[in-house]
């Protein structure tokens, strides 16, 4: 065990609930630590960000401060994108020091998609080596070097997946879980025949029993979004009766919008396997708790320790 209160809440066997916060473009950390209490009892933990769409965000070292200081426990994101592995240890060292006790990895989107295009990317460890680094300061707190660390992080470690891409590519997440990653989140699913169908087709290879797998998914409050996810965010399908149901909601769009996000998160939740929800709040934290409310899944068990 880590520390993590979201993982003791796994290991006991308890439906998990994540969420997030969007991620501050400010030099204040008020509003990381509002939207944290506006998330409280909700979700066991909450992700904070780290540069998201390749734009310029506070440090996630500093919004997992002020998420922890909320009452919430952090998982804080690094991206390999923006760094070498000095300051990834650097920044897991921090981390850990002002409250996250989990921590998830990832490659980062690339500055293409950005403001800054012309900036470089580091990516001087790929997510397999800097889970191996997180492990490593885990299990005997030592650098890859040998360098002994004082006090080092114990961090509960995950990764990222996209379940539904079309170019799915399984040998690339099991590459990660070998590395010592003990948990997933995924991009965002309303499909839920089409993860029924991955559930089945990665079972085989042990994927619910080596990790705990939290299935992404976010409120749908108006069909405009639902057709921007469905075009423009890879491996996000918005099935055509979702889509249906919105156009003829008319002023009631997000009501049933939430209603349907209900009825995928409790679809997800009968699929042997899944470990728990990743709720993405894009921005808005009532809809969030709506869905949750609604999934049956508030309040949140309480853990010792």
């Amino acid at each position: 065990m880590t520390g993590s209160r979201l993982e003791q809440l796994l290991r006991a066997g308890h439906f998990a609930v994540t969420g997030e916060i969007g991620g501050l473009r400010s030099a204040e950390g008020e509003s990381s630590a509002a939207s944290a209490r506006a998330q409280l009892g909700y979700v066991d933990a909450l992700n904070v960000g780290d540069n998201p769409l390749a734009t310029a965000h506070m440090s996630p070292v500093a919004d997992a401060h002020f998420v922890a200081a909320a009452g919430v426990e952090p998982i804080m994101q690094l991206t390999l994108r923006d760094r070498n592995r000095l300051a990834l240890a650097s920044d897991m060292l921090g981390g850990w020091a002002v409250g996250a006790r989990n921590l998830l990895l990832l490659s980062g989107d690339p500055m293409s998609v950005g403001e800054e295009s012309d900036a470089k990317e580091v990516r001087d460890l790929d997510v397999p080596d800097a889970v191996r680094l997180a492990v490593g300061l885990r299990e005997t707190g030592l650098m890859p070097t040998g360098a002994e660390i004082e006090f080092p992080p114990r961090f509960f470690v995950g990764v990222a997946d996209n379940p539904l891409m079309d170019d799915y590519d399984l040998p690339r997440l099991e590459a990660k879980l070998e590395a010592g990653a003990h948990f997933v989140q995924t991009q965002i699913v309303y499909d839920v025949e089409a993860l029924e169908a991955w559930a089945e087709i990665v079972r085989p290879s042990g994927l619910f029993e080596r990790a705990f797998v939290l299935i992404g998914t976010a409120p749908l409050r108006s069909l405009k979004t639902a057709r921007w996810m469905n075009d423009r965010l890879p491996g996000v399908s918005v099935p055509s009766h979702i889509l249906r149901a919105l156009e003829q909601a008319g002023p009631d769009e997000e009501t049933v919008g939430i209603r349907m996000t209900v009825e995928v998160a409790n679809g997800i939740r009968k699929i042997p396997g899944v470990s728990g929800l990743h709720v993405m709040a894009l921005g808005q934290e009532g809809p969030v708790r709506r869905v949750i409310e609604g999934a049956g899944l508030f309040p949140r068990p309480a853990m010792s320790g």
